[in-house]
């Protein structure tokens, strides 16, 4: 008897969420022991039963983009990460702006979000794709001292 190809469809998607279940989980886990943080210290500045925390760190639960954002939040790492792992959102591309404000613990998780929309309406503004078409040598750079200079122009741009 041949398989009937939407119940392995169906099949394939119900692998991705137990999959991704089980990644977040895992994932939540592991940035929990890093932390140095117990189960139940954890539960309790997410807002969340210690019960249930166990059960998604264990992949049998598959939490809300809600409960994501909390754990994300008492963790302090980026919600976005925690988006990202359980199927939520896309990975972007890498960049090193984009890491460095995701990275970030003095701005919150709203105020990340604000900037990178912003970063990223300004690449499409200007028509970068990542290999930019912006010069890096017109920004402006900070010294050791603290000042701001400005890096020295290339010799294409200059006029004999």
């Amino acid at each position: 008897m041949a398989e009937d190809p939407e119940m392995s469809v169906a099949g394939e998607k119900a692998a991705r969420v137990v999959h991704a279940a089980q990644d977040i989980g895992g994932f939540i886990r592991s940035q929990r022991e890093a932390a140095q943080v117990s189960l139940r210290q954890l539960a309790a500045l997410a807002g969340v039963s210690n019960p249930y925390l166990s059960q998604i760190e264990r992949g049998l639960r598959n939490p809300s983009a809600e409960v994501l954002a909390q754990i994300a939040k008492a963790l302090r790492v980026s919600s976005e990460v925690l988006y990202v792992r359980a199927g939520f959102l896309e990975q972007r591309p890498h960049s090193p702006i984009r890491d460095a404000l995701l990275a970030d613990t003095t701005i919150s998780e709203r105020q990340k979000q604000v900037l990178l929309d912003i970063y990223e309406s300004f690449r499409r503004e200007n028509g970068t794709n990542g290999s930019g078409t912006g010069r890096d040598d017109d920004v402006p750079r900070t010294n050791t001292d603290g000042l701001i200079e400005q890096a020295p122009r290339s010799q294409e741009n200059e006029t004999p």
